[in-house]
Formats: structure tokens, C-alpha cells, sequence
């Protein structure tokens, strides 16, 4: 699995973080989506969907 994000489409509402701070996190400059971890293992990748999923403004992107 890998998790791109478009920080350009990226609202701040934080959602990605709340699901899994250990592979999101945000931009202490203006809030947008930090991918921590662009390549996390398994015990993530059920998060990582779901964070994607919630994403408000569909900036994260999954690659099964």
C-alpha cells in the first residue's frame, strides 16, 4: 500500500490525523495533510482507507 496527499486539495479539518496519527499528521505552517509514513505496514492499512474515506475534501489517495 501506498498513501499519497494532495496538500493543495487539503482542507485542515484533521480527520486523517484523528484516525491514524501515527501514519497522518498536519502542517504546523497552515494545517494541510503530512504523510508521516507513505508506506505503512498492514496493521495500518485498514486506517489508512478509512482516513481517506473521511477525507472531507478527497485529498488522500490510497494505492492498493
Amino acid at each position: 500500500m501506498k498513501v499519497e496527499a494532495d496538500t493543495a486539495k487539503c482542507c485542515g479539518s484533521g480527520m486523517c490525523v484523528l484516525t491514524d496519527p501515527a501514519v497522518f499528521d498536519q502542517s504546523e505552517d497552515d494545517g494541510t495533510v503530512v504523510v508521516l509514513v507513505p508506506e505503512p505496514s498492514e496493521d495500518h492499512h485498514a486506517a489508512a482507507r478509512e482516513a481517506a474515506a473521511l477525507c472531507p475534501a478527497g485529498a488522500i489517495t490510497v494505492h492498493e
